[in-house]
């Protein structure tokens, strides 16, 4: 198995439980502790995780808005209904709109008016929220469930094939050099079908996030139309971004 792959499936264990220790995950992996505190190692660099006695834990299980299996995280709600509104006034009445799976995404299809629009989403929690909006024609692709987000090959054909107006996208970090970025590989796919089909692309993530980079990059800045955060997001690094290029909203 290549290191890669072993850094997502540990991240995948600690996404579900709040702690692991190293022989869980020489167990899981069927590979030596040596290899396994290697791989922690590396991950603490990224600041992904941090290393405890005998184990790990996440570093930001809630900072970077991974959604546990029960029910959404209502950590930072203000800064994530700040952005909801924001992304809110990019939507017209006949959009076609692809809502990516998040809490953020999710704080959107909760504040969406009950009007006319198509919204495609791969999201469990934010399907759960627009089925009662019966103006809203909602849109799931296939797939197979990850947490709280469908994913796989069928998914990816399924949107492809769509003529998505306006894409609303999630991250686990967001650098400069390195675009936007989750921790496993299950959903890159999918989300770089959303960016490649879609007319305009706005990435919504709130400040805690900008600096940071995690596993996977879906999306360069410069794929995106705008980056839509929260007035948290100090002066200095939003120039930082603009003058790279990339277009904020706070």
């Amino acid at each position: 198995m290549n290191p890669i792959r072993r850094y997502e499936m540990i991240m995948e264990v600690l996404l579900n439980k709040k702690d692991v220790t190293v022989n869980e995950l020489s167990e899981r992996l069927q590979v030596t502790g040596k290899t396994i505190r290697e791989d922690l190692s590396k991950l603490e660099e990224q600041g992904l995780i941090v290393r405890v006695h005998g184990g790990a834990v996440l570093a930001h299980s809630d900072q970077f808005g991974i959604l546990p299996t029960k029910k959404p995280l209502d950590k930072y709600s203000e800064e994530k209904t700040e952005i909801a509104l924001r992304a809110l006034a990019h939507i017209e009445v006949d959009d076609i709109v692809a809502l990516d799976g998040g809490s953020t995404t999710l704080e959107i299809a909760r504040r969406l008016d009950n009007i006319p629009l198509t919204v495609v989403t791969n999201d469990v929690y934010i399907i759960s929220e627009l089925v009662p909006k019966d103006n809203i024609r909602l849109v799931v692709p296939g797939g197979y469930r990850v947490r709280n987000m469908l994913a796989g090959p069928e998914a990816v054909s399924y949107v492809q094939k769509l003529n998505i107006k306006k894409a609303f996208l999630s991250a686990t970090a967001v650098h400069i050099e390195n675009g936007l970025s989750i921790y496993t590989g299950d959903l890159i796919e999918f989300k770089q079908a959303l960016v490649s089909t879609s007319r305009e692309v706005y990435a919504v993530v709130d400040h805690h996030k900008f600096g940071h980079t995690a596993l996977r990059t879906f999306a360069t800045l410069h794929e995106v139309n705008a980056i839509i955060t929260n007035k948290g997001l100090s002066p200095e690094i939003a120039e930082q971004f603009r003058s790279a290029g990339i277009t904020i909203e706070c």
